[in-house]
């Protein structure tokens, strides 16, 4: 693996900017592969399932290689901190949550952050999820109310024909 200051500059580079919420992500990268002995994921080696959405995500793409595009970045979106790696090759796993009373943030917050030991940002669990399956390519069909192609896991049969999510129209009598 590189070194961490050309890491941190190419996270940056692909983010676009240097912030704590990009550090966070660096951080948990460093942590999860120290942790789990990865590399950089070349196809589905590495899985992360995020819990967020947020900059620290772009870190982990860099460092680990994992991507929507090649199924091994998946978002459990919760609104929380928190990161699920897996090795596949190994079996192995580890859920790590950043660590609540972390400071203030602004001012120097990404420089803490992004210099502090891992152990002082995150508790490390056991990961919730079981791995999740490899990707899978589905054939696509044709949506009968818009003709556009959708992956057929993505269909839907709403009054005998095949319609995409878009088109569907949705039944909640429980809504309210």
């Amino acid at each position: 693996m590189k070194d961490r200051e050309t890491l941190w500059k190419e996270c940056a580079a692909f983010h676009g900017h240097e912030c704590g919420g990009l550090a966070i992500g660096y951080q948990a990268a460093l942590y999860a592969a120290e942790l789990l002995e990865l590399g950089f994921s070349h196809d589905e080696e590495v899985v992360c399932v995020t819990e967020n959405d947020s900059c620290g995500v772009d870190a982990i793409q860099v460092i680990l290689g994992c991507s929507v595009g090649k199924g091994n970045l998946l978002f459990r979106l919760r609104g929380k901190q928190a990161y699920s790696f897996y090795n596949r090759s190994a079996g192995t796993a580890v859920r790590l949550v950043l660590k609540t009373n972390r400071g203030k943030r602004g001012g120097d917050w990404e420089n803490t952050v992004k210099n502090v030991s891992p152990k002082e940002l995150f508790d490390v669990k056991e990961a919730k999820m079981q791995l999740p399956e490899r990707a899978r390519i589905f054939k696509s069909y044709e949506c009968e109310v818009c003709h556009e192609n959708t992956a057929e896991s993505m269909l839907r049969i709403e009054d005998g024909r095949y319609v995409c999510l878009d088109c569907l129209h949705t039944y909640d009598r429980f809504g309210l």
